[in-house]
């Protein structure tokens, strides 16, 4: 009767070993199904591990942002009778800018053993690589779609926030990071330190850090369609 939280690459990156430590591959050949935001992602995901029985037999059971919450007890029915079931994000680590918290809080209402692994996650790696403090920093999500929306947003948090060292973190549709850069680049004060991070992990992985006056006479890097992190101090 356990739940196991399993890291995921953070891109079809083709030697897992390199992210991933040997104890999620030892747990993946006990698990009897995986919870998984889609199908497609989940069967790629359990195609990287020696499993209990093939692969392609492993029952997958869908969980995303669209699943409601009465859902949930159902989803955790087979771990309920005795079974163990993984829970893994299409990207990085479950539950951290994901869903799965409200399955592992309902777990731990059932009376359920958790288990958590690590692995990557974006955020944090871009938090290290970026030069920025990580003595205090703040992940707030994503940013408003609308512009306006989303300029305010960062005024505000400049206005509350100012010289406090604390360090911002936010990711973006990839669709939408140009758009994010620009906004961040022209709402920002120059003194501030920007810092964006994209296709982590990745041969073509890239940093950018420095500050926003220096950022407004540069070529912005191309991180469209691109999984992105974004962070000022």
């Amino acid at each position: 009767m356990t739940l196991l939280l399993l890291p995921n690459l953070l891109g079809n990156y083709p030697h897992p070993e390199v992210f991933l430590p040997a104890s999620v591959f030892k747990a993946m050949q006990t698990v009897d199904g995986l919870i998984a935001e889609s199908e497609t992602e989940g069967r790629r995901y359990l195609g990287r591990f020696q499993t209990k029985k093939p692969a392609q037999d492993v029952p997958i059971a869908l969980f995303n942002e669209h699943t409601p919450d009465q859902d949930l007890d159902f989803l955790l029915e087979p771990i309920i009778a005795g079974e163990k079931w993984g829970l893994v994000s299409d990207a990085g680590l479950p539950c951290i800018a994901d869903p799965g918290s409200k399955l592992v809080l309902r777990a731990i209402a059932r009376g359920i053993h958790i288990q958590a692994f690590v692995g990557p996650s974006s955020i944090l790696m871009a938090l290290m690589l970026s030069g920025l403090p990580g003595q205090k920093f703040y992940f707030h999500g994503y940013l408003g779609k609308d512009p306006a929306k989303r300029k305010q947003e960062v005024e505000q948090l400049v206005k509350q926030f100012k010289n406090d060292g604390t360090t911002h973190i936010f990711i973006e549709a990839p669709y939408r990071n140009r758009h994010a850069l620009e906004t961040l680049i022209q709402t920002l004060p120059n003194g501030s330190l920007l810092s964006v991070a994209w296709d982590l992990t990745l041969p073509t992985q890239g940093v950018m850090t420095q500050q926003v006056s220096q950022w407004k006479k540069c070529t912005l890097p191309n991180i469209d369609k691109k999984p992105a992190i974004f962070l000022f101090n």
